[in-house]
């Protein structure tokens, strides 16, 4: 898989983590860089973590899945692309219900944020496409985003969220579309 495919997926699952950071900043009265650290921590992990899990997951089925593949990929990734523009436009900013500052709430919203990297990782190794990249990618882009979401968010409310949630859903179906269709 090349650079270019690897960052824009990347990017794509560091989407939710970052309408996420975004409204976490906005929930909390005044942001220290301690909080944003640890929202960031928590989401660029659990982008890292569960890509591998779907990974590990998908190695049983390949054998199972290889002739259909493609179209595997392609639905996951359109699907997961579509819910993403979906809830976009349906989110009226008023998910995160508490402080994320919280463990139990942080560690519920990163495990949400990061369904759709699950569903990466086993997309991947169905396809057989080594992971590392995408791993190391996505950890570094959602941390960076969410860090920098926590800020903007404090100071800029809901400016970015929906246009992030939107742009992340049609890369990923793109890409599936590319799957399909190129491979």
């Amino acid at each position: 898989m090349n650079l270019i495919t690897i960052f824009l997926t990347s990017f794509s699952l560091a989407m939710d983590a970052f309408a996420v950071s975004v409204c976490s900043g906005l929930t909390i009265k005044k942001v220290h860089f301690k909080d944003a650290l640890l929202i960031a921590t928590f989401f660029g992990g659990f982008q890292i973590f569960m890509p591998l899990i779907g990974w590990v997951l998908g190695l049983g089925f390949r054998d199972l899945l290889e002739n259909f593949d493609n179209w595997i990929a392609f639905i996951l990734l359109g699907f997961i692309g579509i819910r993403m523009v979906w809830e976009a436009m349906k989110n009226d900013g008023d998910d995160i219900k508490g402080d994320p500052r919280n463990l139990y709430i942080l560690f519920g919203l990163a495990i949400a944020t990061s369904i759709d990297a699950l569903a990466i990782g086993i997309s991947f190794s169905i396809l057989e496409i080594d992971i590392t990249g995408l791993l190391i990618a996505v950890g570094i882009i959602t941390f960076t985003l969410s860090f920098a979401g926590v800020f903007l968010g404090s100071k800029f409310g809901h400016l970015f969220e929906k246009q992030a949630e939107v742009i992340g859903g049609v890369i990923l179906f793109l890409l599936g579309l590319r799957i399909l269709f190129l491979a």
